[in-house]
């Protein structure tokens, strides 16, 4: 009888884990650029003759969020947003809430959204799809079960391999002229407005000639067969007028919206971008920029060394390793694999100075994926990398890149500069999933004020921030370095980490397949 109850429940796994065979989703495509928006003319009006895409950073949360609120609250034709993840608490909903403010004033919106996290907010998404001029897609969707993330898995039990491949890319498009683009998903925690886990992360308001390629990446995944129409895949739970009214109390749409506290100026001294908008000019550092993304079908018909050949990740690999004279690297996730190991020590091996901040074990918010780090940790140090990991208490302290409170802080940017001229900033991480699995999107630009001005950012995070990695002599032991008021500080083991932790780690971390992490 138990047989008999288990082929069942296996029987009845496989029969719901399966998509609608007919997606019914018309493709579209990005409008033409009007050159009459107020967005166009305020791109126009700041581009000086013989510039080509122009960059103005956001280290700062706060200012991160509101350039998007921004650009949405001004959009006047079309917005294009991209995310892999839009939470549903204050910063989630006061996004969407933007965008069918936006959608009321006529403008066309095209929402994707990666299907993972999404159990929590399918209800607000499938009501925001039924607003008129917002459509909203998802990539590489559950088909049931769609309470949790564990009972989706568990339905979809012989549909692993695909639900594996998650979209990780990050986007935000105003009128086809303004972006944002970088590391930050859309979760209060990226915006340091979560009282028990804010990130330290990039993003970079983007104009110019890139902005026609991050265009076209944003249609390649929209009309991709990964992607299906909301409407296809969720059931709402009540008729369209309860929806909407649901949705409107959920974000607060009778009242005026929640305001986002911004300091006077940001870590760069840069003020908020609004009052750069009502002026009509912004000011932004200009390079030669080039965007890349992972197809959507990354894994769908090649295999996992293949996708890496191709991949965005080894194009950054490929650009790192023309380094003359230095790299510069943040990563919250730093598993290099055999590979990148291989890489690293080459560069050092040409002399060229390679410095890497990543999560220290206390910081990191994927702790199995420190084991993986942790496995490189003697030889990266041997070959001579100048190596940092992120301290959540100190992080707490420093007040120039967030207000973060009592909240443990984490590294999430993915940044690089090479030789001073060479920036990267994107969704790309240095780890096996970033390479094979999820899709990314990164820009590189070559502009040394630009690349100045990442160094910089990092340098904050490295010096007031992290702890300082080496080796004890003679006995080459691990050695974390920090400096207080009372001078430097050298400790032996793990910083801030719990007993729990390092034992989870100690055990559990070496079971798991690195390709996994």
């Amino acid at each position: 009888m138990r047989l008999f109850a288990a082929v069942m429940l296996v029987f009845l796994l496989s029969a719901c884990g399966s998509l609608p065979s007919y997606k019914q989703m018309p493709a579209t495509e990005a409008l033409p650029v009007s050159t009459s928006t107020a967005l166009a003319k305020i791109v126009t009006d700041s581009t000086p003759p013989g510039e080509e895409s122009g960059f103005r950073l956001m280290p700062l949360g706060v200012y991160s969020l509101d350039a998007r609120l921004e650009l949405a609250k001004r959009a006047e034709r079309t917005l294009d947003v991209q995310y892999y993840v839009i939470a549903n608490d204050g910063a989630g909903r006061l996004l969407q809430r933007t965008l069918k403010e936006a959608a009321q004033r006529g403008v066309r919106v095209r929402l994707l959204v990666d299907d993972l996290y999404t159990a929590s907010t399918d209800q607000l998404l499938m009501a925001l799809a039924a607003t008129p001029n917002i459509e909203v897609r998802l990539f590489n969707p559950f088909c049931c079960a769609r309470g949790s993330l564990a009972g989706r898995f568990v339905a979809s039990a012989f549909d692993i391999r695909r639900l594996n491949h998650r979209m990780h890319n990050k986007l935000f498009i105003a009128d086809g002229v303004m972006a944002v683009a970088g590391g930050r998903n859309i979760a209060d925690e990226y915006f340091t407005l979560n009282s028990s886990q804010n990130f330290i992360d990039m993003d970079a308001v983007v104009v110019g000639k890139v902005l026609g390629q991050l265009s076209a990446i944003f249609d390649n995944y929209w009309n991709s067969e990964e992607v299906y129409p909301i409407a296809a895949i969720v059931e709402p739970h009540g008729g369209h007028a309860a929806m909407a009214d649901a949705f409107d109390d959920a974000v607060g749409m009778a009242g005026p919206p929640p305001r986002v506290i911004l300091p006077p100026t940001d870590v760069l001294g840069y003020g908020p971008i609004g009052e750069e908008l009502d002026a009509g000019r912004i000011g932004f550092l200009w390079g030669s920029a080039n965007a890349v993304a992972d197809p959507p079908a990354k894994l769908r018909f090649v295999t996992a060394d293949e996708a890496l050949a191709a991949s965005v990740t080894m194009r950054f690999w490929t650009r790192l390793l023309a380094a003359q004279k230095e790299v510069v690297l943040t990563s919250p996730y730093l598993v290099p694999g055999e590979t990148g190991m291989a890489a690293f020590e080459d560069l050092r091996r040409r002399n060229v100075d390679v410095t890497l901040l990543t999560n220290s074990l206390a910081a990191n918010d994927e702790p199995l994926v420190h084991s993986g780090y942790a496995r490189y940790r003697m030889r990266l140090l041997y070959a001579g990398v100048d190596l940092y990991e992120l301290s959540p208490a100190r992080t707490t302290l420093s007040k120039r890149l967030g207000v973060f409170g009592s909240s443990r802080g984490r590294l999430h940017a993915k940044t690089a500069v090479v030789d001073k001229r060479l920036m990267f900033i994107g969704s790309v991480n240095l780890d096996p999933r970033s390479a094979t699995q999820n899709t990314e999107l990164g820009i590189a630009v070559d502009s040394p004020q630009l690349a100045r001005e990442m160094l910089r950012i990092i340098n904050i995070s490295k010096l007031e921030s992290a702890y300082r990695l080496r080796l004890s002599k003679p006995d080459n032991e691990l050695e974390w370095l920090t400096l207080d008021e009372d001078g430097e500080k050298v400790l032996h083991a793990e910083p801030e980490s719990t007993w729990t932790q390092r034992f989870y780690n100690d055990v559990f971390g070496p079971l798991i397949p690195e390709e996994l992490l």
